[in-house]
């Protein structure tokens, strides 16, 4: 396709078909590669590092070449080798000269040559292997269970350890977990949690059983190892990710021509922007997106669990096979954008997926910036700077609530107003912008046109990735590690988008229509006529007030009028309608849409430091008071009252999930200083004996105890559970349900009017 062909972006090198890089022997890197029969290859080919110099360093006896333009690191220094490249930098440094260089050998290697991995290559011809192991854990008593593999051919292969055969059983399994991997021969394994759980799991089970992970494809190729460690051994360090505002610790594993896609991590960076997940288990993700056939099945765990492999029978097999099931499903649907990005960006495939939006903008640019033999600028200074405009303006209940935004705000005010870097003087912000919106328009045009669906989800997957980049272009601008960064340029963007939605504002206002709130999303508002029908009325029932036809030409002549007073390149979109909105404070509401369903926005009233039966109690009854049945929101909490009495619910209705931000160490410290309160998830993770980490989960449940306790002394690992018998705390949930109700009973009261004062343009 055209867009493929923009060297830019896909960069200049069309060697198709790579699978892995990885760091060879002294001054090599070994390509692998997967060839059109479905077999793989291995190449190996020079590899010279290099080094971007503040300076002529002649002085110190280096060679270097001088670059074009006069930004600081404008002197380019080569090396044969990867161990060359850690002696030039410590001289460098010892010398007391700035330079910048990357740590990351694949990441030189694809810089300096413009290749990229996956060219030419469909996603379906990706080899993707599952795998999933269940443990089984009493007292000191530790075993894997099971080990599922599958890949996207649809096979499968179920390994069952025989409780009765321990250790040989156990050590069979590894061993045949290995063989099945040398003989599948995939380019990606996949799991779900695949690195705090699966594969640490299976090391230490290994390392236990003195056996050898050995998954690499060393063998496949020449050579008889990697600089990077060993003969295709799996291997592991510390790593650390940030996702919004949480912080995961876990270990990076890597093997030799192969990648590893944990789909808890592509989850967790799908939720970022939508908040519709309501947790991060396998079970939880699969559920949302209507992958379960049976949630009986999927949600199979501790004790019933463990009888379920004890009675060796059919239940027990249908689980494990689920889990890998699943988690092709996900990375089905998660893994194509990022499959592209690798076609992109300068990155390893598992790479890809963890580096920051920002991070991978920077690597087209200094890609970029290294082809054409031009000197590159310094880290800039980080400043301050106001953010996008959020303002709410009525709480409660409106009606026929329309929504609002102007497309692209950002990327359209760049483009329009020439908010560009001052640094990037090859101007590729500005190219790379440009071709990005165009290419998106065509890729979504292609893919309206197709009819193969192979084609169809290769051009979404495409339009996604560029959607993203896209929105990724504002804040690489306010990125401190961005060497083309310009904080004053995103402060102009920001300041334009402000101006921009008041001058929208004020002039809904004076035409007649009434402003519920404002936020990164867009307005939302109540059109002139039906706002004149009540913007509050909460009584009223959903239901259109004003005929379709006159709905449809007022929102018109809005349209058309916002149009006119917005500067050329800012384009006004009306895109969608709902039949009511509860307002409830600023980022946080709900909609129900035209077909009677529920979204719900703001972390007041989708946390998820409640309870599910909590957050499923709080959306029906916002759902009532939406379609004005408050009247029976006495009936609903009579209804969970006698589920919650009668022991009617699975233990996932009840159980909490925290995540875990401090480490067990800093825990404990800030409780011997009186500097926090003991919390539940804290106490049983330092009670199980595991290796917790920050970014962890614990699920828990509060149980019955003879004596009002605290909850942390009354919890209970959810693992623990015995559906059998159960001990769930009944009169703790009841009290956890009253608080609810009473902290929003408000929601049926009488609704505020909208604020006064008129917002002019600034």
């Amino acid at each position: 396709m055209e867009f493929e062909e923009n060297k830019i972006l896909f960069g200049t090198d069309p060697t198709p078909r790579i699978v892995a890089v990885e760091l060879g022997e002294t001054g090599t890197v070994k390509l692998h590669r997967r060839e059109k029969d479905g077999s793989t290859t291995a190449d190996v080919e020079p590899f010279h590092p290099f080094v971007w110099a503040d300076g002529d360093v002649a002085d110190l006896g280096i060679e270097a070449e001088k670059l074009q333009g006069d930004l600081k690191f404008s002197w380019l220094v080569t090396v044969d080798s990867w161990k060359e490249l850690i002696a030039l930098r410590n001289g460098l440094k010892n010398a007391g000269r700035d330079y910048f260089a990357f740590s990351d050998p694949v990441q030189h290697y694809l810089t300096a040559t413009g290749r990229t991995l996956f060219k030419d290559l469909p996603f379906e011809e990706l080899k993707r292997m599952q795998l999933e192991i269940l443990a089984f854990s009493e007292g000191d008593a530790d075993h894997i269970m099971s080990i599922a593999v599958s890949d996207n051919s649809g096979w499968e292969e179920l390994i069952v350890v025989d409780p009765k055969k321990l250790p040989d059983s156990e050590h069979a399994a590894i061993k045949r977990l290995t063989t099945l991997i040398k003989e599948r021969d995939p380019d990606v394994i996949e799991g779900h949690d695949l690195f705090r759980v699966h594969l640490s799991y299976l090391v230490a089970r290994a390392k236990k059983l003195k056996t050898k992970l050995d998954w690499g494809r060393t063998s496949l190729g020449q050579g008889s190892g990697s600089a990077s460690g060993g003969a295709g051994f799996l291997r592991s360090r510390p790593s650390r990710l940030q996702i919004a505002e949480k912080t995961i610790d876990y270990p990076k594993f890597a093997v030799d021509g192969r990648h590893f896609v944990d789909t808890f991590l592509l989850a967790q960076f799908y939720d970022v922007g939508l908040r519709t997940l309501s947790g991060f288990e396998r079970a939880d993700v699969a559920r949302h997106f209507g992958f379960c056939d049976s949630e009986e099945i999927s949600g199979l765990s501790g004790k019933e669990l463990l009888r379920a492999y004890r009675q060796n029978g059919d239940k027990f097999r249908k689980r494990a096979l689920c889990g890998v099931r699943e988690t092709r499903a996900m990375s089905d649907l998660l893994s194509p954008s990022y499959f592209i990005q690798a076609q992109i960006f300068p990155y390893n495939y598992q790479d890809v997926i963890v580096r920051g939006n920002a991070t991978r903008i920077d690597a087209l640019f200094l890609r970029e910036y290294f082809r054409q033999k031009h000197s590159i600028p310094e880290l800039p200074i980080p400043q301050a700077f106001e953010g996008g405009y959020t303002d709410i303006f009525f709480t409660g209940v409106a009606r026929d609530v329309w929504h609002c935004d102007v497309a692209s705000l950002y990327p359209s005010i760049m483009l329009q107003f020439d908010c560009f870097p001052v640094s990037d003087q090859l101007q590729i912000f500005r190219h790379l912008l440009t071709d990005l919106r165009k290419f998106r328009l065509e890729a979504k045009a292609k893919m309206r046109a197709a009819r193969d669906p192979a084609e169809q989800r290769h051009l979404e997957a495409f339009q996604n990735t560029f959607k993203i980049l896209i929105n990724s272009f504002y804040g690489y601008l306010g990125f401190a590690q961005g060497h083309f960064a310009d904080f004053d340029a995103a402060a102009r963007v920001t300041q334009i988008g402000r101006d921009l939605l008041k001058k929208m504002i004020d002039w809904l206002n004076k035409h007649g229509a009434k402003v519920i709130e404002v936020d990164t999303d867009g307005i939302y508002f109540v059109p002139p006529s039906a706002a004149v029908a009540g913007i509050g009325d909460a009584g009223r029932k959903p239901g259109p007030t004003v005929p379709a036809t006159k709905m449809d030409s007022e929102i018109q002549e809005l349209s058309e009028g916002l149009a006119k007073i917005l500067p050329k390149g800012i384009e006004v979109e009306f895109d969608e309608q709902f039949d009511a909105m509860f307002s409830y404070k600023a980022k946080n509401y709900a909609l129900l849409t035209k077909t009677g369903d529920v979204i719900i926005k703001g972390g007041a009233l989708k946390s998820r430091g409640l309870e599910k039966f909590q957050r499923v109690f709080l959306e029906e009854m916002i759902k009532r008071i939406m379609l004005g049945k408050s009247e029976e929101i006495s009936d609903l909490r009579t209804a969970f009252e006698k589920k919650i009495r009668n022991r009617e619910w699975s233990i996932d209705m009840l159980m909490k999930t925290d995540t875990l931000q401090d480490s067990l160490e800093k825990y404990r410290a800030k409780i011997a200083g009186s500097a926090r309160n003991r919390a539940a998830a804290y106490e049983l993770a330092l009670a199980s004996g595991r290796a917790y980490k920050p970014g962890d989960q614990v699920s828990y449940y509060i149980k019955s105890t003879p004596k009002k306790v605290p909850a942390y002394e009354a919890a209970r690992l959810a693992s623990d559970f015995d559906p059998q018998n159960r001990d769930e705390n009944v009169d703790y949930y009841l009290a956890k349900l009253d608080d609810l109700v009473k902290k929003f009973s408000g929601l049926t009261a009488e609704t505020t009017a909208p604020k006064q004062e008129t917002l002019a343009l600034e």
